[in-house]
C-alpha cells in the first residue's frame, strides 16, 4: 500500500482547507474532540428544508482531521440529512486515499462524528 495518495491529499487539504470558516447564521453547530490526540473541531451547518445549504468548520487539529473536515464539508454541501446518515467512516477514510494509519483513523473520522452530532435532533445551534 502506497502512502503517496494519502499524503498528497492530506497535505493539499491541510494547507488550503475548503470551508474552514464560521457561518454567518448557522442553524446547527457542534464541537467535538479526539481525546487521544487533542484535536478540536467545530462544525456549523445551515440547514434548509432538510438540506445542508452551507457547511463550515473551524479546527485546532492535526493534518488528517483538518483534511478530513475539508473533504467532508465539500461532500455534504447540498446533501440531505439522510445522505449524511448514510455516510460511513470507511467512506470518509477512503476519501483521504490509501495509507491512513489505523492508529490515526480516529482523527480522520472526527469530522463525521461531529457533523452527525450537530444534526442530531434537539442539539441547539
Amino acid at each position: 500500500m502506497s502512502d503517496a495518495p494519502y499524503l498528497a491529499t492530506v497535505v493539499a487539504h491541510y494547507r488550503r482547507p475548503l470551508n474552514a470558516r464560521a457561518l454567518a447564521a448557522p442553524t446547527h453547530t457542534h464541537e467535538g474532540t479526539n481525546p487521544l490526540c487533542g484535536d478540536r473541531l467545530r462544525i456549523e451547518v445551515e440547514l434548509n428544508d432538510d438540506r445542508l445549504a452551507d457547511v463550515g468548520f473551524q479546527a485546532s487539529a492535526c493534518a488528517i482531521a483538518t483534511a478530513s473536515a475539508s473533504l467532508l464539508t465539500e461532500r455534504v454541501r447540498g446533501a440531505t440529512t439522510a445522505d449524511v446518515a448514510a455516510l460511513t467512516e470507511a467512506l470518509v477514510i477512503e476519501a483521504l486515499g490509501d495509507g491512513v494509519p489505523v492508529a490515526r483513523r480516529g482523527c480522520a473520522t472526527l469530522p463525521l462524528r461531529v457533523l452527525r452530532e450537530a444534526l442530531r435532533p434537539g442539539v441547539p445551534a
